[in-house]
Protein backbone atom coordinates (compact mmCIF):
# COMPACT_ATOMS: atom_id res chain seq x y z
CA UNK A 1 0.00 0.00 0.00
CA UNK A 2 1.08 3.53 -0.61
CA UNK A 3 0.27 6.38 1.91
CA UNK A 4 -2.88 7.59 1.91
CA UNK A 5 -3.66 10.13 0.00
CA UNK A 6 -6.77 10.56 -0.55
CA UNK A 7 -10.30 8.60 1.23
CA UNK A 8 -13.59 8.53 0.31
CA UNK A 9 -16.47 8.62 3.54
CA UNK A 10 -19.87 7.68 3.14
CA UNK A 11 -21.85 6.19 5.76
CA UNK A 12 -25.35 5.75 7.62
CA UNK A 13 -23.76 5.21 10.86
CA UNK A 14 -22.58 8.71 11.85
CA UNK A 15 -20.72 6.98 15.31
CA UNK A 16 -17.57 8.73 15.73
CA UNK A 17 -17.41 10.30 12.20
CA UNK A 18 -16.13 13.48 13.31
CA UNK A 19 -13.28 12.08 15.13
CA UNK A 20 -12.22 9.86 12.15
CA UNK A 21 -12.64 12.96 9.55
CA UNK A 22 -10.56 15.54 11.78
CA UNK A 23 -7.73 12.81 12.42
CA UNK A 24 -7.91 12.13 8.71
CA UNK A 25 -8.06 16.14 8.47
CA UNK A 26 -4.57 16.22 10.38
CA UNK A 27 -2.71 13.39 8.59
CA UNK A 28 -3.34 15.30 4.95
CA UNK A 29 -5.56 13.52 3.80
CA UNK A 30 -8.55 14.30 1.50
CA UNK A 31 -12.05 13.52 2.08
CA UNK A 32 -14.40 12.67 -0.48
CA UNK A 33 -18.14 12.61 0.63
CA UNK A 34 -21.61 12.29 -0.91
CA UNK A 35 -25.53 13.04 -0.08
CA UNK A 36 -25.82 13.01 3.74
CA UNK A 37 -22.11 12.05 4.81
CA UNK A 38 -20.93 15.82 3.13
CA UNK A 39 -23.75 17.97 4.65
CA UNK A 40 -22.33 16.44 8.38
CA UNK A 41 -18.76 16.97 7.44
CA UNK A 42 -19.77 20.37 6.51
CA UNK A 43 -21.97 21.34 9.26
CA UNK A 44 -19.16 20.93 11.51
CA UNK A 45 -16.35 22.39 9.86
CA UNK A 46 -14.69 19.80 8.21
CA UNK A 47 -13.30 19.61 4.90
CA UNK A 48 -14.58 17.60 2.75
CA UNK A 49 -14.96 17.63 -0.92
CA UNK A 50 -17.99 16.48 -2.97
CA UNK A 51 -18.13 13.25 -5.13
CA UNK A 52 -19.99 15.08 -7.91
CA UNK A 53 -17.04 17.61 -8.22
CA UNK A 54 -14.62 14.42 -8.68
CA UNK A 55 -17.14 12.51 -11.52
CA UNK A 56 -18.18 15.64 -13.01
CA UNK A 57 -21.61 14.64 -12.77
CA UNK A 58 -24.67 15.39 -10.21
CA UNK A 59 -26.57 12.94 -8.34
CA UNK A 60 -29.01 11.54 -10.10
CA UNK A 61 -32.30 9.29 -9.45
CA UNK A 62 -33.03 11.03 -5.99
CA UNK A 63 -28.90 9.74 -4.94
CA UNK A 64 -29.83 6.01 -5.93
CA UNK A 65 -26.58 7.17 -8.22
CA UNK A 66 -23.45 9.25 -7.40
CA UNK A 67 -20.93 6.69 -7.01
CA UNK A 68 -21.19 4.30 -9.81
CA UNK A 69 -18.76 6.30 -11.95
CA UNK A 70 -15.25 5.02 -12.99
CA UNK A 71 -13.49 8.32 -11.50
CA UNK A 72 -14.29 6.94 -7.91
CA UNK A 73 -14.16 3.05 -9.01
CA UNK A 74 -10.90 3.51 -10.95
CA UNK A 75 -9.21 5.31 -7.77
CA UNK A 76 -10.19 2.08 -6.02
CA UNK A 77 -9.76 -0.84 -8.04
CA UNK A 78 -6.30 0.24 -9.76
CA UNK A 79 -3.30 -2.06 -9.20
CA UNK A 80 -0.91 0.11 -7.22
CA UNK A 81 1.90 -2.13 -8.38
CA UNK A 82 0.89 -2.49 -12.48
CA UNK A 83 2.63 0.59 -14.03
CA UNK A 84 0.24 0.07 -16.88
CA UNK A 85 -3.01 1.19 -14.18
CA UNK A 86 -1.04 3.88 -12.84
CA UNK A 87 -0.81 4.98 -16.71
CA UNK A 88 -4.46 4.56 -17.69
CA UNK A 89 -5.56 6.38 -14.32
CA UNK A 90 -2.87 9.27 -15.69
CA UNK A 91 -4.59 9.31 -18.67
CA UNK A 92 -8.39 9.49 -17.82
CA UNK A 93 -7.04 12.08 -15.30
CA UNK A 94 -7.99 9.45 -12.34
CA UNK A 95 -6.75 9.55 -8.81
CA UNK A 96 -6.10 7.10 -6.68
CA UNK A 97 -8.58 6.31 -3.37
CA UNK A 98 -6.52 4.63 -0.86
CA UNK A 99 -9.25 5.06 1.95
CA UNK A 100 -13.00 3.64 1.81
CA UNK A 101 -14.83 4.11 4.61
CA UNK A 102 -18.86 2.91 3.89
CA UNK A 103 -21.28 1.22 5.85
CA UNK A 104 -24.89 0.69 4.33
CA UNK A 105 -28.20 2.56 4.24
CA UNK A 106 -30.47 0.68 7.14
CA UNK A 107 -32.15 -1.88 5.61
CA UNK A 108 -32.98 -3.82 8.82
CA UNK A 109 -34.17 -1.16 10.85
CA UNK A 110 -36.29 0.01 7.81
CA UNK A 111 -37.32 -3.41 7.04
CA UNK A 112 -38.46 -4.05 11.00
CA UNK A 113 -40.25 -0.87 11.38
CA UNK A 114 -43.77 -1.94 11.24
CA UNK A 115 -44.84 1.60 9.83
CA UNK A 116 -42.44 1.03 6.84
CA UNK A 117 -44.49 0.75 3.54
CA UNK A 118 -42.89 -1.83 1.09
CA UNK A 119 -41.68 1.25 -0.91
CA UNK A 120 -40.14 2.46 1.86
CA UNK A 121 -37.86 -0.64 2.69
CA UNK A 122 -37.00 -1.05 -1.26
CA UNK A 123 -35.59 2.33 -0.80
CA UNK A 124 -33.26 1.46 1.66
CA UNK A 125 -31.45 -1.47 -0.32
CA UNK A 126 -27.86 -0.09 -1.26
CA UNK A 127 -26.47 -0.68 -4.66
CA UNK A 128 -23.23 2.24 -4.54
CA UNK A 129 -21.99 1.35 -1.58
CA UNK A 130 -21.76 -2.60 -1.60
CA UNK A 131 -19.93 -1.75 -4.73
CA UNK A 132 -17.19 0.14 -3.04
CA UNK A 133 -16.98 -1.45 -0.08
CA UNK A 134 -16.57 -5.29 -2.25
CA UNK A 135 -14.32 -3.33 -4.74
CA UNK A 136 -11.97 -1.99 -1.74
CA UNK A 137 -11.85 -5.00 0.00
CA UNK A 138 -10.85 -6.93 -3.20
CA UNK A 139 -8.02 -4.69 -3.45
CA UNK A 140 -6.76 -4.97 0.06
CA UNK A 141 -3.42 -4.89 -1.20
CA UNK A 142 -4.22 -1.36 -2.06
CA UNK A 143 -6.52 0.00 -0.55
CA UNK A 144 -7.88 0.35 3.12
CA UNK A 145 -11.65 -0.04 3.90
CA UNK A 146 -13.73 0.34 6.65
CA UNK A 147 -17.15 -0.76 7.44
CA UNK A 148 -17.55 -0.98 11.11
CA UNK A 149 -17.18 2.90 13.23
CA UNK A 150 -15.31 0.55 16.29
CA UNK A 151 -12.63 0.46 13.61
CA UNK A 152 -11.86 4.29 13.69
CA UNK A 153 -9.16 4.21 16.31
CA UNK A 154 -7.13 1.38 14.70
CA UNK A 155 -7.36 2.44 11.40
CA UNK A 156 -5.77 6.43 12.19
CA UNK A 157 -3.45 4.55 14.72
CA UNK A 158 -2.12 2.53 12.07
CA UNK A 159 -2.38 5.56 9.86
CA UNK A 160 -0.78 7.56 12.41
CA UNK A 161 2.11 4.92 12.98
CA UNK A 162 2.55 3.48 9.47
CA UNK A 163 3.56 7.33 7.85
CA UNK A 164 -0.55 6.45 5.98
CA UNK A 165 0.65 2.98 5.36
CA UNK A 166 -1.73 0.37 6.84
CA UNK A 167 0.12 -2.78 7.59
CA UNK A 168 -1.47 -5.77 5.39
CA UNK A 169 -2.29 -7.71 8.33
CA UNK A 170 -4.56 -5.22 9.54
CA UNK A 171 -5.97 -4.51 5.41
CA UNK A 172 -6.60 -8.51 5.58
CA UNK A 173 -9.05 -8.75 8.25
CA UNK A 174 -10.63 -5.33 7.35
CA UNK A 175 -11.52 -6.46 4.16
CA UNK A 176 -12.56 -9.82 5.59
CA UNK A 177 -15.09 -7.76 7.82
CA UNK A 178 -15.96 -5.77 4.86
CA UNK A 179 -17.26 -8.60 3.14
CA UNK A 180 -18.72 -10.29 6.09
CA UNK A 181 -20.72 -6.60 6.15
CA UNK A 182 -22.06 -6.64 2.90
CA UNK A 183 -22.97 -10.57 3.06
CA UNK A 184 -24.62 -10.00 5.97
CA UNK A 185 -26.79 -7.40 4.29
CA UNK A 186 -27.29 -9.05 1.19
CA UNK A 187 -28.66 -12.30 3.30
CA UNK A 188 -31.00 -9.43 5.12
CA UNK A 189 -32.48 -8.20 1.77
CA UNK A 190 -32.83 -11.65 0.37
CA UNK A 191 -34.38 -13.19 3.81
CA UNK A 192 -36.78 -10.02 3.39
CA UNK A 193 -38.01 -10.43 0.06
CA UNK A 194 -38.43 -14.58 0.79
CA UNK A 195 -40.92 -12.99 3.35
CA UNK A 196 -42.85 -10.51 0.79
CA UNK A 197 -43.26 -12.39 -1.98
CA UNK A 198 -47.17 -12.23 -1.71
CA UNK A 199 -46.94 -7.69 -1.31
CA UNK A 200 -48.87 -5.85 -3.31
CA UNK A 201 -47.83 -4.48 -6.66
CA UNK A 202 -45.96 -1.23 -6.64
CA UNK A 203 -46.17 1.39 -9.66
CA UNK A 204 -44.24 0.55 -12.69
CA UNK A 205 -43.31 -3.21 -11.35
CA UNK A 206 -44.62 -4.71 -14.17
CA UNK A 207 -47.10 -6.78 -12.48
CA UNK A 208 -51.18 -6.34 -12.92
CA UNK A 209 -52.83 -4.83 -10.48
CA UNK A 210 -54.01 -7.31 -7.80
CA UNK A 211 -51.61 -10.10 -9.00
CA UNK A 212 -49.18 -11.18 -6.51
CA UNK A 213 -45.89 -13.05 -6.81
CA UNK A 214 -46.00 -16.70 -6.16
CA UNK A 215 -45.67 -17.59 -2.61
CA UNK A 216 -43.78 -20.47 -1.00
CA UNK A 217 -45.34 -23.46 -0.67
CA UNK A 218 -43.03 -23.71 2.39
CA UNK A 219 -45.16 -22.54 5.00
CA UNK A 220 -42.70 -20.71 7.77
CA UNK A 221 -39.78 -22.10 6.55
CA UNK A 222 -38.14 -20.28 2.96
CA UNK A 223 -36.07 -22.27 0.43
CA UNK A 224 -33.11 -21.09 2.47
CA UNK A 225 -32.33 -20.15 5.81
CA UNK A 226 -29.68 -17.52 6.68
CA UNK A 227 -28.14 -17.99 10.21
CA UNK A 228 -26.02 -14.65 11.46
CA UNK A 229 -24.46 -15.66 14.81
CA UNK A 230 -22.25 -13.32 16.46
CA UNK A 231 -19.90 -14.69 19.05
CA UNK A 232 -21.22 -13.32 22.75
CA UNK A 233 -18.90 -14.97 25.07
CA UNK A 234 -16.13 -17.82 25.66
CA UNK A 235 -17.23 -20.89 27.80
CA UNK A 236 -15.13 -22.43 30.50
CA UNK A 237 -15.72 -25.42 28.57
CA UNK A 238 -18.34 -27.40 26.66
CA UNK A 239 -20.08 -30.58 27.85
CA UNK A 240 -16.20 -32.05 28.75
CA UNK A 241 -13.68 -30.03 29.64
CA UNK A 242 -11.69 -31.25 26.82
CA UNK A 243 -14.05 -29.42 24.53
CA UNK A 244 -13.28 -25.35 23.94
CA UNK A 245 -17.00 -23.48 23.66
CA UNK A 246 -18.38 -20.25 23.08
CA UNK A 247 -22.16 -19.04 23.42
CA UNK A 248 -23.02 -17.38 19.77
CA UNK A 249 -26.36 -14.98 19.48
CA UNK A 250 -28.57 -14.67 16.92
CA UNK A 251 -27.34 -11.36 15.23
CA UNK A 252 -29.59 -9.09 13.37
CA UNK A 253 -27.24 -6.05 13.21
CA UNK A 254 -23.59 -5.57 11.27
CA UNK A 255 -21.15 -8.10 12.33
CA UNK A 256 -18.65 -5.34 11.76
CA UNK A 257 -17.13 -6.78 15.15
CA UNK A 258 -15.75 -10.26 15.32
CA UNK A 259 -13.69 -12.72 15.57
CA UNK A 260 -10.12 -11.53 13.88
CA UNK A 261 -9.38 -15.17 12.89
CA UNK A 262 -12.00 -16.06 9.69
CA UNK A 263 -11.84 -19.26 8.63
CA UNK A 264 -11.03 -21.19 11.12
CA UNK A 265 -14.33 -23.40 11.87
CA UNK A 266 -16.65 -25.53 9.64
CA UNK A 267 -19.78 -26.47 10.65
CA UNK A 268 -19.68 -30.14 11.28
CA UNK A 269 -21.46 -32.28 9.08
CA UNK A 270 -21.01 -29.85 6.06
CA UNK A 271 -22.35 -31.13 2.49
CA UNK A 272 -26.00 -32.29 1.82
CA UNK A 273 -26.68 -33.03 5.47
CA UNK A 274 -23.55 -35.07 5.75
CA UNK A 275 -23.78 -37.52 2.57
CA UNK A 276 -26.90 -38.62 3.22
CA UNK A 277 -28.66 -40.24 0.39
CA UNK A 278 -32.46 -41.37 0.90
CA UNK A 279 -32.98 -45.03 -1.25
CA UNK A 280 -36.34 -45.51 -0.32
CA UNK A 281 -38.95 -45.51 2.20
CA UNK A 282 -41.38 -42.90 3.94
CA UNK A 283 -40.17 -38.84 4.15
CA UNK A 284 -38.07 -38.70 6.94
CA UNK A 285 -38.67 -36.59 10.05
CA UNK A 286 -36.87 -34.57 12.43
CA UNK A 287 -36.26 -37.17 15.10
CA UNK A 288 -35.38 -39.86 12.06
CA UNK A 289 -32.31 -37.20 11.23
CA UNK A 290 -31.19 -36.58 15.31
CA UNK A 291 -31.27 -40.81 16.10
CA UNK A 292 -29.71 -40.91 12.42
CA UNK A 293 -26.92 -38.70 12.98
CA UNK A 294 -26.26 -40.13 16.37
CA UNK A 295 -26.42 -43.70 15.06
CA UNK A 296 -23.85 -43.29 12.24
CA UNK A 297 -21.13 -41.23 14.57
CA UNK A 298 -21.33 -44.15 16.86
CA UNK A 299 -20.79 -46.75 14.47
CA UNK A 300 -17.83 -45.08 12.90
CA UNK A 301 -16.10 -45.68 16.37
CA UNK A 302 -15.77 -49.55 15.36
CA UNK A 303 -12.99 -50.91 13.17
CA UNK A 304 -14.65 -54.74 12.96
CA UNK A 305 -18.04 -55.14 11.41
CA UNK A 306 -20.41 -53.33 14.05
CA UNK A 307 -24.52 -52.54 14.34
CA UNK A 308 -25.53 -49.85 16.24
CA UNK A 309 -29.08 -49.86 17.98
CA UNK A 310 -30.51 -46.10 18.53
CA UNK A 311 -33.73 -45.06 20.44
CA UNK A 312 -34.27 -41.51 20.98
CA UNK A 313 -30.97 -40.72 21.02
CA UNK A 314 -29.18 -43.10 23.02
CA UNK A 315 -27.93 -46.91 22.00
CA UNK A 316 -29.89 -49.14 23.35
CA UNK A 317 -27.71 -52.10 21.61
CA UNK A 318 -24.33 -52.18 20.00
CA UNK A 319 -22.82 -55.56 18.69
CA UNK A 320 -19.59 -56.26 16.81
CA UNK A 321 -18.57 -59.54 14.64
CA UNK A 322 -16.82 -61.40 11.99
CA UNK A 323 -20.18 -59.76 9.74
CA UNK A 324 -22.40 -57.45 9.74
CA UNK A 325 -25.44 -60.29 10.39
CA UNK A 326 -23.54 -61.53 13.28
CA UNK A 327 -22.93 -57.98 14.92
CA UNK A 328 -26.47 -57.35 14.50
CA UNK A 329 -27.99 -59.72 16.21
CA UNK A 330 -25.63 -59.24 19.25
CA UNK A 331 -26.75 -55.87 18.97
CA UNK A 332 -30.33 -56.32 19.16
CA UNK A 333 -30.10 -59.34 21.88
CA UNK A 334 -29.18 -56.25 24.52
CA UNK A 335 -32.70 -55.00 24.18
CA UNK A 336 -35.00 -56.65 21.44
CA UNK A 337 -37.88 -54.84 23.05
CA UNK A 338 -36.07 -51.31 22.54
CA UNK A 339 -35.00 -52.41 19.17
CA UNK A 340 -38.83 -52.06 17.58
CA UNK A 341 -39.14 -48.63 15.51
CA UNK A 342 -35.65 -47.94 16.04
CA UNK A 343 -32.88 -46.94 13.59
CA UNK A 344 -29.74 -48.72 12.87
CA UNK A 345 -26.45 -47.64 11.24
CA UNK A 346 -23.64 -49.86 9.96
CA UNK A 347 -20.18 -49.49 9.40
CA UNK A 348 -19.96 -51.74 6.40
CA UNK A 349 -22.13 -52.01 3.27
CA UNK A 350 -25.19 -53.64 3.90
CA UNK A 351 -26.30 -57.45 1.91
CA UNK A 352 -28.69 -59.65 1.77
CA UNK A 353 -27.43 -61.66 4.82
CA UNK A 354 -27.80 -58.93 7.02
CA UNK A 355 -31.04 -57.73 5.42
CA UNK A 356 -32.06 -61.63 6.27
CA UNK A 357 -31.17 -61.09 9.74
CA UNK A 358 -32.84 -58.14 10.08
CA UNK A 359 -36.55 -59.39 8.37
CA UNK A 360 -38.41 -59.81 11.36
CA UNK A 361 -37.73 -56.41 13.28
CA UNK A 362 -40.04 -53.60 12.11
CA UNK A 363 -37.12 -50.63 12.09
CA UNK A 364 -37.60 -46.55 11.42
CA UNK A 365 -34.22 -46.06 9.42
CA UNK A 366 -31.25 -48.41 7.89
CA UNK A 367 -27.96 -46.50 7.49
CA UNK A 368 -25.03 -47.63 5.83
CA UNK A 369 -22.07 -47.14 3.46
CA UNK A 370 -23.89 -48.64 0.66
CA UNK A 371 -26.66 -51.49 -0.13
CA UNK A 372 -25.56 -54.03 -2.29
CA UNK A 373 -29.27 -54.82 -5.13
CA UNK A 374 -29.96 -58.04 -2.64
CA UNK A 375 -30.29 -55.54 0.13
CA UNK A 376 -32.40 -53.20 -1.76
CA UNK A 377 -34.88 -55.70 -2.77
CA UNK A 378 -35.32 -57.30 0.71
CA UNK A 379 -35.55 -53.89 2.16
CA UNK A 380 -37.83 -52.92 -0.43
CA UNK A 381 -40.58 -55.52 1.08
CA UNK A 382 -40.92 -52.77 4.10
CA UNK A 383 -42.43 -49.71 2.28
CA UNK A 384 -42.06 -47.16 5.37
CA UNK A 385 -39.07 -48.56 6.10
CA UNK A 386 -36.40 -45.30 5.06
CA UNK A 387 -33.11 -46.60 3.60
CA UNK A 388 -30.30 -44.18 3.66
CA UNK A 389 -26.69 -44.95 2.30
CA UNK A 390 -23.52 -41.95 3.69
CA UNK A 391 -20.37 -42.26 3.94
CA UNK A 392 -18.73 -43.35 7.44
CA UNK A 393 -18.50 -40.32 9.54
CA UNK A 394 -15.03 -39.18 10.48
CA UNK A 395 -14.24 -36.15 12.46
CA UNK A 396 -12.43 -33.15 10.94
CA UNK A 397 -9.94 -30.72 12.82
CA UNK A 398 -11.82 -27.21 13.01
CA UNK A 399 -15.72 -28.93 12.97
CA UNK A 400 -17.91 -27.25 15.72
CA UNK A 401 -21.58 -28.39 16.78
CA UNK A 402 -24.81 -25.90 17.64
CA UNK A 403 -26.99 -26.22 20.07
CA UNK A 404 -30.09 -24.24 19.89
CA UNK A 405 -31.12 -22.13 23.15
CA UNK A 406 -33.48 -19.41 23.49
CA UNK A 407 -31.45 -16.42 21.68
CA UNK A 408 -28.48 -18.46 20.21
CA UNK A 409 -26.47 -21.26 19.62
CA UNK A 410 -24.06 -23.28 22.38
CA UNK A 411 -21.10 -24.29 19.89
CA UNK A 412 -17.96 -26.51 20.94
CA UNK A 413 -15.91 -29.15 18.98
CA UNK A 414 -17.48 -32.74 18.33
CA UNK A 415 -15.85 -34.97 21.17
CA UNK A 416 -15.66 -37.63 18.43
CA UNK A 417 -11.94 -38.00 18.64
CA UNK A 418 -10.28 -41.38 19.88
CA UNK A 419 -8.88 -41.89 23.93
CA UNK A 420 -5.63 -43.31 24.22
CA UNK A 421 -6.22 -46.83 26.37
CA UNK A 422 -2.91 -47.09 26.90
CA UNK A 423 -2.66 -44.25 28.25
CA UNK A 424 -5.43 -45.19 31.00
CA UNK A 425 -3.85 -46.20 34.65
CA UNK A 426 -4.80 -49.43 36.70
CA UNK A 427 -6.44 -48.05 39.72
CA UNK A 428 -6.94 -51.14 41.85
CA UNK A 429 -4.66 -54.64 43.32
CA UNK A 430 -6.11 -56.61 40.49
CA UNK A 431 -5.50 -55.44 37.08
CA UNK A 432 -8.17 -56.21 33.70
CA UNK A 433 -7.06 -59.19 32.60
CA UNK A 434 -6.96 -59.24 28.33
CA UNK A 435 -10.03 -60.15 28.26
CA UNK A 436 -11.68 -57.53 30.33
CA UNK A 437 -9.58 -55.06 29.32
CA UNK A 438 -10.89 -55.50 25.44
CA UNK A 439 -14.66 -55.07 26.76
CA UNK A 440 -13.69 -52.30 28.71
CA UNK A 441 -12.63 -50.25 25.83
CA UNK A 442 -15.68 -51.50 24.05
CA UNK A 443 -18.06 -50.38 26.89
CA UNK A 444 -16.08 -47.38 27.21
CA UNK A 445 -16.55 -46.11 23.63
CA UNK A 446 -20.28 -46.35 23.53
CA UNK A 447 -20.59 -44.79 26.78
CA UNK A 448 -19.53 -41.75 25.29
CA UNK A 449 -22.74 -41.48 22.94
CA UNK A 450 -25.05 -42.47 25.96
CA UNK A 451 -26.91 -39.03 27.42
CA UNK A 452 -25.14 -38.62 31.06
CA UNK A 453 -25.12 -39.80 33.44
CA UNK A 454 -24.25 -42.94 31.24
CA UNK A 455 -23.63 -46.42 32.76
CA UNK A 456 -22.68 -48.95 30.09
CA UNK A 457 -22.71 -52.65 30.89
CA UNK A 458 -21.17 -54.91 28.01
CA UNK A 459 -19.27 -57.95 27.68
CA UNK A 460 -16.16 -58.36 24.81
CA UNK A 461 -18.70 -58.29 21.53
CA UNK A 462 -21.72 -56.52 22.62
CA UNK A 463 -23.77 -53.91 25.12
CA UNK A 464 -25.43 -55.93 28.18
CA UNK A 465 -27.28 -53.52 30.18
CA UNK A 466 -27.17 -49.80 29.46
CA UNK A 467 -28.80 -46.46 31.63
CA UNK A 468 -29.23 -43.35 30.51
CA UNK A 469 -30.23 -39.91 31.56
CA UNK A 470 -30.77 -40.60 35.01
CA UNK A 471 -30.53 -37.83 37.69
CA UNK A 472 -28.18 -39.94 39.87
CA UNK A 473 -25.66 -42.54 38.58
CA UNK A 474 -26.84 -45.06 41.15
CA UNK A 475 -29.96 -45.11 39.05
CA UNK A 476 -28.46 -45.53 35.84
CA UNK A 477 -26.71 -48.59 37.39
CA UNK A 478 -29.64 -49.92 38.15
CA UNK A 479 -31.08 -49.34 35.09
CA UNK A 480 -28.60 -50.87 33.01
CA UNK A 481 -29.11 -54.08 35.39
CA UNK A 482 -32.85 -54.03 35.13
CA UNK A 483 -32.58 -53.53 31.08
CA UNK A 484 -30.18 -56.96 30.79
CA UNK A 485 -31.57 -59.40 28.56
CA UNK A 486 -27.93 -61.22 28.95
CA UNK A 487 -25.99 -62.93 31.64
CA UNK A 488 -23.94 -60.28 33.50
CA UNK A 489 -21.83 -62.44 35.63
CA UNK A 490 -18.11 -61.82 34.46
CA UNK A 491 -19.05 -58.30 32.44
CA UNK A 492 -17.41 -54.97 32.72
CA UNK A 493 -19.36 -51.62 32.97
CA UNK A 494 -18.73 -48.31 32.00
CA UNK A 495 -19.10 -44.92 33.31
CA UNK A 496 -18.75 -41.66 31.59
CA UNK A 497 -17.66 -39.30 34.31
CA UNK A 498 -16.68 -40.34 37.88
CA UNK A 499 -18.31 -42.27 40.69
CA UNK A 500 -19.48 -39.73 43.07
CA UNK A 501 -19.98 -42.13 46.30
CA UNK A 502 -19.57 -46.42 46.40
CA UNK A 503 -22.82 -47.13 46.17
CA UNK A 504 -22.89 -46.77 42.45
CA UNK A 505 -19.92 -49.26 42.52
CA UNK A 506 -21.65 -52.21 44.67
CA UNK A 507 -24.48 -52.39 42.79
CA UNK A 508 -22.76 -53.22 39.62
CA UNK A 509 -20.53 -55.70 41.95
CA UNK A 510 -23.63 -57.40 43.16
CA UNK A 511 -24.81 -57.81 39.66
CA UNK A 512 -21.48 -59.51 38.42
CA UNK A 513 -19.90 -56.83 37.46
CA UNK A 514 -16.06 -57.70 37.54
CA UNK A 515 -14.33 -54.47 36.23
CA UNK A 516 -15.24 -50.75 35.59
CA UNK A 517 -13.44 -47.89 33.74
CA UNK A 518 -14.59 -44.55 34.51
CA UNK A 519 -12.47 -40.68 34.74
CA UNK A 520 -11.72 -40.97 38.19
CA UNK A 521 -11.71 -37.49 39.92
CA UNK A 522 -13.55 -37.58 42.61
CA UNK A 523 -12.99 -36.60 46.03
CA UNK A 524 -13.97 -39.68 47.07
CA UNK A 525 -11.94 -41.80 44.57
CA UNK A 526 -10.25 -43.26 47.49
CA UNK A 527 -13.46 -45.18 48.83
CA UNK A 528 -14.55 -46.42 45.53
CA UNK A 529 -10.99 -47.65 44.76
CA UNK A 530 -11.48 -49.68 48.19
CA UNK A 531 -14.68 -50.90 47.72
CA UNK A 532 -13.40 -52.63 43.63
CA UNK A 533 -10.69 -54.15 45.69
CA UNK A 534 -13.06 -55.25 48.58
CA UNK A 535 -15.38 -57.05 45.80
CA UNK A 536 -12.10 -57.84 43.48
CA UNK A 537 -13.23 -56.12 40.78
CA UNK A 538 -10.68 -54.35 38.45
CA UNK A 539 -10.61 -50.29 37.45
CA UNK A 540 -8.87 -48.59 34.93
CA UNK A 541 -8.70 -44.42 35.44
CA UNK A 542 -9.07 -42.93 31.74
CA UNK A 543 -8.46 -39.45 33.07
CA UNK A 544 -11.42 -37.79 30.49
CA UNK A 545 -15.09 -38.04 31.10
CA UNK A 546 -17.88 -37.79 28.16
CA UNK A 547 -20.61 -36.37 29.43
CA UNK A 548 -23.20 -36.16 26.67
CA UNK A 549 -26.45 -34.15 27.29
Amino acid sequence: MLPARRALVSVSDKRGLEGLSRGLDRLGIEILSTGGTLGFLHQHGIRALAVSDVTGFPEILDGRVKTLHPHIHGGILASRSAPAHADQLAAHGIERIDLVVVNLYPFRETATDPGASFEEVIEQIDVGGPAMVRAAAKNFAGVAVVVDPDDYPRLLGALASGNGVVSEPLRRELAWKAFRHTQSYDSAVADWFARHQDAPAIAGSGREGGESAAASNDGPFPARLTLELRRAAGLRYGENPHQPAAVYAVHDADPGSGDPSPGRYSVAGGGALGGFRQLGGKEISWNNLLDADAARKMAALFDEPAAVIVKHNNPCGIGRGADLAEAYQRAVATDPVSAFGSVIALNRPAGGALAAAMADLFVEVVLAPAFDEEARRAFARKPSLRLIECPIYRPRPGEIELRAIVGGFLAQPPDAFADDPAAWTVATRRAPTPDERRALEFAWRVARYVKSNAIVIANGDQTVGIGAGQMSRVDSCRLAIQKAQLPLAGTVAASDAFFPFRDGLEVLAGAGVRAVVQPGGSKRDGELIAAADEHGMAMLLTGTRHFRH
